[in-house]
């Protein structure tokens, strides 16, 4: 896997958490440095830790699965970009939002529901026997990176993106699952 194949997938993935980080900076009454580096270190760590738990499971099931593992690849990242589409199309009318989204429980909970798409790419680079160490630093850093941004943006302009770049994630995802499915069944 190539290091930009590694950039979109670490951008799909982080398309959740910044939409997210910018729903905390839209509904906070005020947004100080600390609740953005707050922001994008639980969103960034859990989106690395996440690829690593799931790489883990794959390397565990990689024996038994070996033979249709370009189909699992092509139907995990198909299957995470099509909820990502679905939920940016259809998005569900969302709770009321807490009161102080950088709680720290907030915040917890927000990040692992981010980055539980991120535990199935996990399982793909492991089936995929691709080296997890950059994978998992540069979705890391670049969910942590667009969380701390997104929480200012929010603030200062709403929803201009947030179901764009879902959209965009989640086409990227899709487009790299048929890609592995191609290049195993044409090489």
């Amino acid at each position: 896997m190539s290091i930009g194949e590694i950039i979109l997938i670490a951008f799909a993935l982080a398309a959740d958490a910044f939409a997210v980080s910018v729903a905390c900076g839209l509904t906070a009454r005020k947004v100080h440095l600390h609740h953005a580096l707050s922001t994008g270190v639980f969103f960034g760590g859990f989106q690395a830790l996440m690829p690593v738990i799931g790489w883990l499971l794959g390397r565990w099931a990689a024996t038994y699965i070996q033979a249709w593992d370009h189909w699992v690849a092509f139907a995990l990242l198909g299957a995470i970009g099509g909820k990502m589409l679905y939920e940016a199309l259809f998005p569900d009318k969302e709770e009321e939002e807490p009161k102080n989204p950088f709680r720290f429980s907030n915040l917890l909970l927000m990040a692992i529901s981010t980055s539980i798409d991120a535990l199935a790419v996990g399982i793909t680079l492991s089936l995929l026997n691709v080296s997890l160490v950059t994978p998992v630093i540069v979705i890391g850093v670049i969910t942590g990176i667009l969380s701390f941004s997104g929480t200012y943006i929010g603030m200062f302009f709403g929803h201009l993106f947030e179901r764009k770049l879902e959209i965009a994630g989640g086409l990227v995802l899709i487009g790299i699952g048929v890609k592995i499915l191609f290049e195993h069944l044409l090489g």
